[in-house]
């Protein structure tokens, strides 16, 4: 079972690839957004990482929480739905 996490502190640099990348290490990244804006396309520094098993996000999150992605320090949590 899937799980969705929030990434935030992104730099307006990072692309999905680069987030996929990071979360990678924790396990199998079945989908990665960089959230950006409707109008100018820019990014809005933060993302959603979906990892393909839920045993693997706990691991992602204590491994990337606090550390530093293109120059930023990211956190990532579990995602909420809105």
């Amino acid at each position: 079972m899937p799980a969705r996490l929030f990434v935030g502190g992104l730099s307006y640099d990072t692309t999905a690839q680069t987030l996929k990348s990071a979360f990678e290490e924790f396990g199998e990244v079945a989908d990665a957004v960089v959230v950006t804006d409707r109008g100018t396309g820019n990014s809005r520094g933060f993302g959603f990482v979906t990892m393909a098993n839920r045993r693997d996000a706990p691991k992602a999150i204590d491994g990337l929480t606090d550390s530093e992605l293109d120059g930023r320090r990211i956190f990532v949590n579990t995602a909420t739905e809105r």
